[in-house]
Formats: structure tokens, C-alpha cells, sequence
């Protein structure tokens, strides 16, 4: 499965003082490894312009309306340094780098990373690839999509650890702004344990999968809040058979900004029909959810739904909840009514 991808750019792929190189989700390559860049430079250094190019070779020259003009060599499988690479080179400046776990083959991802390549590059408008904000956008896209890829096609990793039937296999894709607790969620679920230090936000896509008993298996799709990464929502939103937005309810100063992303993605036609689980997380910071204050519960659940406007959802069902990740409340419960929500 991929887990990292990575872009050399400088003026001169081989001036290394002049080379900048940006990771994603982790740095797992910077300038201080020399050797390990000078190598996968080389990799590219014969050139493919007197090759016999691959399925590219038709589209690596499109000339698009805003300009953008990238030639692209065919991708190269390295291992390097115990890393697992597929790299392509990019009008002899750029180099994008995937990286896969060791047992992968990279050549399973060729057909889609070709293909990607050319949509990002040659679409309308498409990518300078010049600015810091427009490259992180470019890896986030592409490794969202070829991790998608791996996920439904090539790994199949539910096959390999988990015993189900196939129709018992569903995508629950998991977004909001951030410092809601969509990853300490996740890490509830799969772990069972809560963490008091994890207070920096995710800047990370994730997938996550969580075996509920006889019921299915949950492949949790966890997005990044932050502004930069919700332009990518929509990318891994694709195939989801349930999507769950989680609120942050004591924090009400962001609460107009959740409203607004919330509706962005409500008002797509192409999401119609699936089913959405709203949780109302961090409960515990307000009152303590117990038998003896269902009344009031019951009352802060209501003035919720009428800020929102989640009485005016239509075209799918859905539901509430208050969940406190922190105190574990509502947690199974969350999953259960998942599956309602996938049987309804």
C-alpha cells in the first residue's frame, strides 16, 4: 500500500543546493540525504526522450489553455535505501516520487499513475506546480487517488485480515473541520484507548479498518480538516456507501464555519441518496451525559439541528448523536447506527 509520495523540484534536478523536495503525510526524504537523492536522480539521468515512451507517450506533450506544457518520462521503479519507490520525471526538473510498502509491486499502480499524471497536469485549469500551497494540493490529490486505488483494487487488505462475505464490506468516509476529534475517533475504535497528548491536527489522509463483529467490516476513510485539505473532500468522497461529519459542539465559535463545509458537501447533487451520520462530539466538555440530564440533552440536540439546519436535509437519511471520544460515550453506539443507517 502506499504510504508516503514525494516531489524533487529545482532548476537543475542535480544541483542539490538548489533543490527543493516536499513529503507527504511525512518527510521521509530531505536534502540532508544526499546519496539517497543523487540516487534516485540517477535513476532518470539515461532518459526516456530516446525510448520507446509507454501509454504516455500520446498525452506527454499536451499543450493545455492555461499554458501548462509538461513532458513526462515514464515511471521507474527504485529501491533505495530499503524504500520502496515508482518515481517519474517531469520536464527534467521535477521528480515525483511514490513510496510503497516493501512487498508491493509497483508496476500494479503504472496504468493509474500514468493516467493521474496526465489528468492533474493536462486538465483544465490545471497545476504550475510552482508555489508551496498548490504543490501540497497536487500530492495530496494524487496520493489520496492512488491510495484509493490500492485500497479497491490492488492490496484488497480486507481479504487478507479479515474474514467476510462480500457484500458486508463498507466505505465510511469520515470529515469536518479540524481539532473536532475525527482521528482520536478513529483511534477509539480500532484501539479502544484514548490519548490526552494528541493535540496537534491531523495534516494526514488515513484509512482505517474495523471489524464489527457479524455486522461488516468498516473501512474508515479519515480526512484532514484544515482549509488546505478540504478542496480534496470531494476527491474521497467517491464510492462511500455512508459519510459521517463530526461537529465539535463546545467550541460555538467555529460553529458557522462547520455549518458552511457541512452544506458544501450536502448541496452536491452527486452525493444524493447516501446516508449521513452527524456526531456531536466533546459532549463531555458541556455536561455530563448521564441518565439523570436526558432533558437537557434532549434540548441541546434540538437547538443544534435548527442552527445547522439539519432539519432541511433531504435526499438521504441521517441521524445525530452526541458522541465524548475522550469518555468513550456513545462510541459503540456510533457504530450501530452506522449499520442502521446502511440497512435502512
Amino acid at each position: 500500500m502506499l504510504h508516503n509520495i514525494f516531489l524533487f523540484k529545482g532548476k537543475r534536478l542535480q544541483d542539490l543546493e538548489d533543490l527543493n523536495i516536499y513529503c507527504y503525510p511525512k518527510e521521509i526524504i530531505n536534502i540532508d540525504n544526499k546519496i539517497l537523492v543523487n540516487n534516485i536522480i540517477k535513476g532518470h539521468d539515461k532518459g526516456n526522450s530516446t525510448e520507446d515512451h509507454s501509454s504516455l507517450s500520446n498525452t506527454s506533450t499536451i499543450l493545455c489553455k492555461n499554458s501548462n506544457h509538461y513532458t513526462m518520462d515514464r515511471p521507474v521503479a527504485q529501491y533505495l535505501n530499503e524504500l520502496n519507490m515508482y518515481t517519474c520525471c517531469i520536464d527534467e526538473n521535477i521528480i515525483i516520487g511514490l513510496i510503497f510498502d516493501n512487498e508491493d509491486n509497483p508496476y500494479d499502480y503504472k496504468d493509474v499513475f500514468e493516467e493521474l499524471m496526465t489528468e492533474l497536469l493536462h486538465k483544465d485549469p490545471g497545476y504550475f506546480i510552482e508555489d508551496d500551497t498548490e504543490i501540497d494540493n497536487f500530492l495530496i490529490s494524487i496520493f489520496i487517488d492512488i491510495r484509493r486505488y490500492g485500497d479497491e483494487v490492488v492490496e484488497k487488505p480486507p481479504e487478507i485480515e479479515y474474514h467476510f462475505q462480500g457484500d458486508s464490506f463498507f466505505k465510511v468516509f469520515l470529515f469536518g473541520i479540524d481539532e473536532v476529534g475525527k482521528s482520536s475517533f478513529v483511534r477509539r475504535l480500532k484501539t479502544g484507548e484514548f490519548n490526552d497528548n494528541y493535540f496537534t491536527p491531523t495534516r494526514k489522509f488515513d484509512i482505517q479498518y474495523i471489524q464489527a463483529e457479524e455486522d461488516g467490516l468498516l473501512a474508515f476513510w479519515d480526512m484532514p480538516g484544515q482549509q488546505l485539505f478540504r478542496s480534496k473532500w470531494l476527491v474521497g468522497l467517491q464510492d462511500s456507501n455512508i459519510i459521517v461529519y463530526m461537529l465539535d459542539i463546545a467550541n460555538q465559535r467555529r460553529f458557522e464555519e462547520a455549518k458552511k463545509e457541512l452544506w458544501k458537501i450536502l448541496n452536491n447533487d452527486e452525493l444524493n441518496g447516501i446516508p449521513l451520520l452527524i456526531l456531536g462530539n466533546k459532549i463531555d466538555l458541556i455536561m455530563q451525559p448521564n441518565s439523570n440530564n436526558s432533558s437537557q440533552l434532549q434540548n441541546l440536540k434540538d437547538e443544534l439541528i435548527s442552527y445547522f439546519d439539519l432539519d432541511k436535509i433531504q435526499n438521504r437519511n441521517w441521524k445525530f448523536i452526541f458522541t465524548s471520544v475522550k469518555t468513550n460515550f456513545n462510541i459503540e453506539v456510533t457504530v450501530q447506527t452506522i449499520f442502521d443507517l446502511l440497512t435502512t
